[in-house]
């Protein structure tokens, strides 16, 4: 664990950590006041592959958050780092939405659309627009062999009114189900989502905390990609529930609020 004044880069969650739904969370922007003030840097980390940098400036920006997009990282970002640094062959058959497919195509891979051209990899990301012919040929590209890699492993995407809809770690189900094949997953808490900030940004893992509000996701990469973590209350997880978990985080807090508070005084 590294002590708080030593951390240069703080990997920020979004929902129910810098915001719930459509409204900021109390401190969140004087919290990045304090990082800029301390010349620390910050950067939005996200599992959601539907949407792209573009799409979360635009989200932050509605809020009173006014950043670059290089500021944003995604899992769908993250794959693309991982599919260039470890795999061969640049023929994707992507299940994803059309933002993904965009990001995809301009990182100069090739999408696979005709079910008879065999692809080099099946990419399974947050796909909103799935459909049955979809399903069915990626499980039988899957099934001959073809490399099966996720962007991520949620079940469910928290939507408004406290409701949910599955998300990609319940789409994975399905195909492990079909196939007996289990992907490759990229997105938190796994640690390959780590090294791919590490590289773009240049970072040292000893300078980098992720802060977040889900322990199997957010608190997991931390453990996963050996950086420190920081565990906020202010969403998903309760004391309670964390007492209860075997998932521990290097530091607490009931909000990021109190993060800035702590940083001040450092």
């Amino acid at each position: 664990m590294n002590q708080l004044k030593d951390i240069k880069c703080f990997l920020l969650d979004m929902d129910g950590t810098f915001y719930l739904g459509n409204r900021l969370i109390d401190g969140a922007l004087e919290f990045l006041d304090i990082l800029k003030s301390q010349k620390k840097k910050f950067i939005f980390l996200t599992n959601n592959s539907s949407k792209n940098k573009s799409t979360y400036k635009q989200k932050l920006s509605s809020l009173g958050c006014n950043i670059d997009e290089e500021q944003v990282y995604t899992s769908g970002e993250a794959t693309i780092w991982y599919i260039k640094k470890n795999c061969i062959g640049n023929r994707i058959y992507l299940m994803g939405t059309e933002l993904l497919m965009k990001e995809f195509e301009n990182a100069g891979f090739i999408l696979v659309k005709d079910k008879n051209d065999k692809p080099d990899y099946v990419v399974l990301g947050f796909d909103t627009t799935l459909t049955y012919e979809k399903i069915l040929t990626g499980c039988d590209y899957i099934r001959d062999g073809v490399p099966f890699i996720a962007t991520h492993p949620d079940f469910n995407c928290p939507i408004e009114d406290n409701k949910y809809m599955p998300d990609t770690g319940s789409m994975i189900k399905m195909f492990e189900a079909s196939t007996g094949v289990s992907p490759v997953v990229i997105g938190k808490p796994n640690g390959y989502i780590v090294e791919a900030i590490m590289e773009k940004y240049d970072l040292k893992k000893e300078e980098v905390a992720i802060v977040g509000d889900r322990l199997y996701t957010d608190i997991k990469a931390g453990v996963n990609g050996g950086i420190t973590s920081i565990l906020v209350l202010s969403g998903e997880t309760s004391e309670e529930m964390y007492k209860k978990s075997d998932i521990h985080a290097d530091y607490v807090f009931s909000s990021i609020k109190y993060i800035g508070e702590v940083l001040k005084q450092l």
